[in-house]
C-alpha cells in the first residue's frame, strides 16, 4: 500500500527521471555561445593530442580532416533543424550558399568571407576566410589548422549527398582558401536537373 507521501515522492522522482531522459533544447540563445577561449583551449589540445600520434604533417592534416568530418555530419543536421527548413538542397550552388551562410554563422558566428567558383573548372569552388577562428590562437602547428574546417565542410557535403574533396590552403594575401572539388556524379546530377 502506497501512502500519499510515497506517492508524491514517486511522482516527483518519475518527473525528474523523465526530464533527464528527454533531449535538451537545441535552439541557441546568445548566452549559450561557447567562449573563444574555451574553444581555443579545446582545439589546441586536440591538435597537441593529434601531433603525438602522427609522424608527418600529411598525417596530421588527415587526422584534423577526419575529426572535422564527424563534426560536419552532425552540424548539417543541427543547422537544418535550426533553420526549420524542410527543403533539401539538390543543387551545388544551393548547398554551398547554405554552408557559407547558415552553417558558417552557426559554427563561427558570422558568414564566410566569400564563395567563389574556380574559373577554369566546373567542379571546383573556393570558400575564402580571411581570419579563420581555428587559426586565430594556434601559432606552433606545422600545418594549416583550417584542415579541420575543410573536414567539417567535407562532412556536410557528404551528409547532403554531394561527395567532394575539400582541402585548406593559404593564399598570397594571408587568407585561408578551402578548395572544394566535387565528384563527377555530382556534376552529372547537376546537368540532369538543369
Amino acid at each position: 500500500r502506497v501512502t500519499a507521501v510515497e506517492s508524491e515522492l514517486l511522482s516527483l522522482h518519475m518527473s525528474v527521471s523523465v526530464s533527464t531522459l528527454l533531449p535538451t533544447r537545441t535552439a541557441r540563445k546568445r548566452s549559450e555561445v561557447v567562449s573563444q577561449s574555451a574553444f581555443a583551449f579545446l582545439f589546441s589540445e586536440m591538435i597537441q593530442y593529434s601531433q603525438t600520434r602522427v609522424n608527418t604533417a600529411d598525417e596530421l592534416i588527415a587526422k584534423l580532416e577526419d575529426a572535422g568530418v564527424g563534426v560536419g555530419r552532425r552540424a548539417l543536421e543541427l543547422a537544418c533543424w535550426r533553420e526549420r527548413s524542410s527543403k533539401r538542397e539538390t543543387r551545388v550552388r544551393g548547398i554551398l550558399q547554405f554552408i557559407t551562410q547558415a552553417l558558417w554563422k552557426s559554427l563561427f558566428g558570422a558568414h564566410a568571407d566569400s564563395l567563389q567558383k574556380v574559373q577554369d573548372s566546373d567542379d571546383e569552388f573556393m570558400i575564402v576566410e580571411k581570419e579563420p577562428l581555428v587559426n586565430a590562437f594556434i601559432s606552433s602547428a606545422p600545418v594549416n589548422c583550417a584542415a579541420f574546417v575543410a573536414g567539417v565542410v567535407r562532412g556536410v557535403l557528404e551528409a547532403a549527398q554531394f561527395p567532394a574533396e575539400v582541402s585548406a590552403h593559404d593564399n598570397e594575401e594571408g587568407a585561408t582558401v578551402l578548395l572544394i572539388k566535387f565528384a563527377p556524379e555530382v556534376l552529372e546530377r547537376e546537368k540532369r536537373q538543369a
